[in-house]
């Protein structure tokens, strides 16, 4: 199965464009131009080889790391983010490979990690966490997804597998009701079946809250299984943007290994 948008028109304003982004380290190009769009609901795998881009473009995106050239639309309009919290407050998650969990607190203080809910006191100056709020709130929020957690949302994150805490991870980005998330190696060291259920996991978030979906993934089968769309870095630019469900792994394995012949972008080729 495919991821959710396949099938559908892309929306006359993206939720995400991209358009001749540069990013530059001194004398090192890490990004020469990459441009590619992104529609409501759409999963979008980014695949390529060590030191292509990916991760360098995620943190652009996210506002992590600002631009040397280029643009970047949301819903139309043009951003620049001068921080991640900038980011976050137009409507942009992101899950780093760390997860960004803390393991000794339990699945609900995550969830509301840096956001809590207090309870205010007329008669004291302190503020308390509404943590029987935050439990309810998580709780719905887990079950909406499936996720399957032993313990529920008092569990401590230190207790839970690999495929458990990614999952809390991405459940926790969709909560927020982003417009775009972005996931960097959501599978990375999880098992065949832990892969599968987070996968399952993000294409349920893109079809049912029509969040749009960014996986940067080194595993090909699994950006085949749920990505609507591919786009291939190779040195710093766009080889190839492919729909999901006309292409094959072995032309993805194609344009990202360089026997076959970048599309042009831009005016200008991956060469």
């Amino acid at each position: 199965m495919k991821g959710t948008g396949g099938h559908r028109e892309e929306p006359s304003t993206p939720v995400l464009e991209i358009e001749k982004l540069v990013k530059n380290y001194g004398p090192i190009q890490a990004l020469r131009g990459v441009s590619f769009r992104l529609g409501r609901g759409e999963i979008l795998g980014l695949v390529g080889d060590n030191g292509a881009g990916k991760s360098t473009l995620v943190k652009v995106v996210a506002g992590a790391l600002a631009p040397t050239s280029g643009l970047i639309k949301l819903n139309g309009e043009r951003v620049d983010f001068g921080s991640p919290a900038h980011g976050r407050q137009a409507g942009i998650e992101t899950v780093y490979q760390d997860l960004g969990l803390v393991d000794n607190l339990d699945v609900a203080a995550n969830f509301y990690l840096g956001r809590e809910l207090r309870l205010r006191d007329w008669r004291s100056p302190l503020a308390f966490l509404n943590k029987r709020a935050m439990r309810s709130q998580a709780s719905t929020a887990i079950d909406k997804l499936h996720v399957t957690i032993p313990g529920r949302v008092t569990k401590k994150v230190e207790s839970l597998s690999g495929g458990q805490r990614q999952a809390v991870a991405i459940a926790r980005a969709a909560f927020w009701k982003q417009e775009l998330l972005l996931l960097d190696e959501p599978t990375a060291a999880l098992g065949v079946e832990a892969t599968a259920e987070v996968g399952n996991l993000i294409k349920q978030i893109a079809r049912e809250d029509g969040i749009s979906i960014i996986v940067v993934s080194h595993d090909i089968l699994e950006v085949m299984n749920i990505a609507d769309k591919i786009v291939v870095l190779r040195h710093g630019v766009t080889a190839a943007e492919l729909m999901g469900a006309e292409t094959t792994g072995e032309e993805v394995v194609g344009y990202l290994t360089g026997t076959i012949a970048p599309q042009i972008e831009g005016g200008e080729t991956a060469s």
